[in-house]
């Protein structure tokens, strides 16, 4: 029989079974979410709403699993907000591709990742790029889903004279998705456990009782997962035209996981000395295998919940607390009714809820530091306006290097940072 205490060393890191289950309860609540948004966000790429809603919770439930067993870490994982954004509105509306091609572009980013989580080189990709960059990127990605948010909605709609403009601000839409925004967020403030899916429950349900949208049921068996069960096409996500879309699902999902894990892990106290995480490789390992296992079933890149910290305030410092999460997204298979019934206006305030999460990072740039904080807003702010992540980070990128050479600060830019620089350069004159 498993020794539990043993095996998650729950002693060792002063926790105890019912804290880790009371820990794992609270995480899946703040994260449940996803896989709601995660299929609406697809659906608008062709991709079939029910069996992403299999995959996106098969594909959490194993990752989770395989963090909480093989890395012993307190850490939950799902496809991605942001990078599911990338997939469906750039990728595939965007540039055209067809969604099993843009699945292969994310197996093969997943399968690069694996490699860089053996391999240092992991670890040298990270540090080279400068710390505002990271957080100009995290911030820029927040505004991208903040603007998706907003359309879903229907309070921002596009304008020929001003590209953007409010929509009917007086549609029972806009109305319910900000009223729901406002819940989620006064909830949280109140550090309710569950806020998001309790705001986007209420708004459905309001919605509902107003006429606004249709009840399809609670529960029922799980939907057929064969339409988006292994569709994707790798051969046609090797053409050179994918490159850069491969190295984005890689850079974003590498620096995000970094990110979460570092975040996670201090707040639960299981930082070394030196501020590193101590078994990070097996945790980033369990990260990558997540995303292409996520693209076997059908769902973009899998990664690390920052809503994982709810888990640790609530006590959680092992892997059991990602074994419950796990548990509990298999169980949520059986509610795909209920994921049916509720309408993109309602799913919107927890798009915007955790685009305004992702902003926070501008507050940890260097700002007197002019030469480090100007590329910074530019990537956040050419994120959203490209309506491309891939592109917003490349003029980051382009930006950061040309400020340092004309300042005469050169030496700040690392080999793999001009690098990376000239491989966004030829991408927008050979490719674009």
């Amino acid at each position: 029989m498993l020794n539990l205490d043993r095996y998650f060393r729950l002693s060792e890191r002063n926790s105890d079974l019912r804290t880790e289950l009371r820990a794992g309860l609270a995480t899946f609540l703040t994260m449940v979410y996803i896989a709601f948004v995660n299929p609406m966000i697809l659906a608008d790429a062709g991709m079939p709403f029910e069996a992403v809603f299999v995959a996106t919770c098969v594909a959490a439930a194993i990752s989770t699993l395989i963090m909480g067993l093989y890395a012993n870490y307190p850490v939950a994982l799902a496809p991605g907000m942001g990078l599911n954004a990338f997939f469906s509105y750039v990728v595939v509306l965007e540039l055209g591709f067809p969604w099993e091609v843009a699945l292969g572009a994310v197996f093969v980013s997943g399968i690069l990742f694996v490699v860089l989580s053996v391999l240092p080189v992991r670890r040298w990709i990270i540090n080279a790029i400068p710390f505002g960059l990271k957080m100009g990127i995290s911030a820029g990605i927040g505004f991208f889903l903040g603007i998706i948010a907003l359309k879903n909605a229907g309070v921002i709609t596009a304008s020929p004279a001003t590209l953007v403009t409010s929509g009917d601000l007086l549609d029972a839409a806009p109305i319910l998705a900000l009223l729901g925004f406002c819940l989620i967020v006064a909830l949280a403030a109140r550090r309710i456990a569950g806020a998001t899916i309790i705001g986007v429950l209420g708004v459905t349900a309001m919605g509902i009782g107003m006429g606004v949208s249709q009840w399809h049921g609670l529960l029922a068996m799980p939907p057929d997962p064969t339409p988006t069960l292994l569709a994707l096409d790798i051969a046609g996500a090797l053409q050179v035209g994918m490159i850069s879309i491969i190295l984005t699902f890689l850079i974003v999902d590498l620096f995000d996981t970094t990110g979460t894990l570092i975040g996670v892990a201090r707040q639960a106290n299981l930082l070394d000395a030196g501020g590193r995480l101590p078994g990070i490789k097996r945790a980033v390992i369990a990260d990558s295998t997540g995303t292409v296992a996520g693209t076997l079933l059908g769902t973009s890149s899998v990664t690390s919940y920052i809503e994982s910290g709810a888990g640790t305030s609530a006590g959680g410092r092992t892997g059991l607390t990602a074994v419950v999460v796990a548990v509990l997204f298999l169980a949520c298979l059986f509610f795909a009714p209920l994921a049916q019934s509720i309408p993109a206006y309602a799913t919107a305030p927890a798009i915007l809820y955790v685009a305004c999460l992702m902003a926070r990072a501008l507050v940890d740039i260097d700002w007197p530091e002019i030469t480090e904080s100007a590329p910074a807003v530019i990537t956040a702010i050419a994120i959203p306006l490209t309506f491309s992540i891939a592109d917003g980070i490349g003029i980051g990128f382009l930006t950061y290097v040309a400020v340092k050479f004309l300042a005469g600060r050169f030496r700040d830019c690392s080999p793999a940072m001009i690098a990376v620089a000239l491989l966004f350069a030829a991408k927008f004159a050979l490719l674009d």
